[in-house]
């Protein structure tokens, strides 16, 4: 906590951020010129679990509120698992347009691509009715809300008009967002999806490298939220992207632990000035693996995220991946078994298999000690 790498000068999250910023202040501005979106990079992580989600929508049992999912510091505080959690509170202040970046905390998978932080942009922009419908001139024929029905393509209260040029608003942002980060020429898609703070919902794929990834999330906020929040006149959409997934596209970053190195052979190769500089990622040092194999039974509670947060507490950046070969239930008593292989490599030394057994029987020590699992 306290890092603030998308703060960070000769950092790519940092470069990422200010484009990203870039856009929104150079396309969009107030009447008297001014930047229409408000930054806030730099709010504490610690939030009630109110905050981290809406009661109001979400119920007790989602999935997100398990304690194998998230870090809570006691029975009414965590740490936010998304910057949504702000979103609310900066309403209830008045703001209706801004940006949210910071750190978020899951515990998750152990690869190159997941890591217990990892940081988050949101962005939010409300609309009064003569906002939306400017492009009509005369707005007093449109009918902003109504007393309907939910369907896929509207919330109860939002006329269908007030829904497509909500979604039409949305999607040409980001669109050219896309564009801006991405190129001109970028093939994307749109895809349905789903998400308990805004509906409709979808997320934006991009052609990269042969594949369609998944850049963001967005879609058009909940009108109870906003109700919630004292913005029951206005309506607006929402959207959320993940810093890393995005730089490690756009600068071929290979590894999400590498965010972390204070290394200057990566730090200097984002040391530029124009956060516009195409730079693709040279690797500087290529050590080999410790592969280390663990099977164990395991009690019935088990939850394999709490394993994770056990590898990442003992092994830190040292371990690379975690992957589960095999699964067994025995035919007789019906105790159950799991197997992992658990691959230790230094992102810039030579890791010796002394070190990595070490760190190895610290995890499986204290698996048994915190989780009760049974080494075979």
């Amino acid at each position: 906590m306290g890092k603030n790498l998308h703060c960070k000068h000769n950092h790519p999250l940092n470069l990422i951020t200010r484009r990203i910023e870039n856009y929104f202040n150079n396309n969009y501005r107030n009447n008297w010129r001014a930047p229409m979106f408000s930054k806030f990079d730099r709010i504490s992580p610690v939030v009630t679990l109110t905050q981290n989600f809406d009661s109001l929508l979400v119920p007790s049992d989602h999935p997100s509120r398990a304690l194998s999912e998230s870090y809570y510091l006691n029975s009414e505080y965590m740490l936010r698992a998304h910057t949504s959690a702000h979103q609310s509170d900066l309403i209830k202040q008045g703001l209706d347009a801004f940006l949210v970046l910071g750190d978020v905390y899951r515990r998750d998978t152990v690869d190159a691509s997941h890591y217990p932080v990892f940081h988050q942009m949101e962005g939010v922009r409300l609309f009064s009715k003569q906002e939306l419908f400017s492009h009509l001139g005369d707005t007093s024929r449109v009918t902003f809300f109504e007393n309907g029905s939910r369907d896929a393509t509207k919330q109860e209260r939002h006329t269908i008009e007030t829904s497509l040029c909500l979604e039409e608003n949305l999607k040409n942002t980001l669109r050219n967002l896309a564009n801006n980060l991405f190129g001109d020429d970028v093939e994307m898609q749109w895809v349905d999806a789903y998400f308990p703070f805004t509906h409709p919902s979808w997320e934006l794929e991009i052609k990269y490298q042969g594949e369609w990834l998944e850049v963001l999330g967005c879609g058009i906020v909940e009108q109870e939220i906003l109700s919630s929040a004292g913005a029951d006149s206005r309506v607006g959409w929402a959207f959320g992207l993940g810093l890393e997934r995005l730089a490690m596209r756009l600068y071929s970053i290979p590894d999400i632990r590498l965010f972390w190195s204070e290394d200057s052979r990566f730090l200097d190769q984002f040391n530029v000035e124009d956060p516009n500089t195409k730079i693709t990622y040279k690797p500087f040092s290529k050590q080999s693996p410790v592969i280390n194999d663990v099977s164990f039974w395991v009690p019935d509670d088990f939850s394999e995220n709490d394993f994770y947060d056990i590898v990442r507490n003992i092994g830190g950046d040292i371990v690379e991946n975690v992957e589960l070969f095999d699964n067994f239930v025995h035919p007789k008593t019906k105790r159950k078994s799991k197997a992992y292989r658990i691959t230790y490599r230094h992102m810039e030394r030579s890791l010796t298999k002394r070190e990595a057994n070490e760190i190895h029987s610290g995890i499986v020590a204290a698996g048994v000690q915190q989780l009760g699992i049974q080494e075979r």
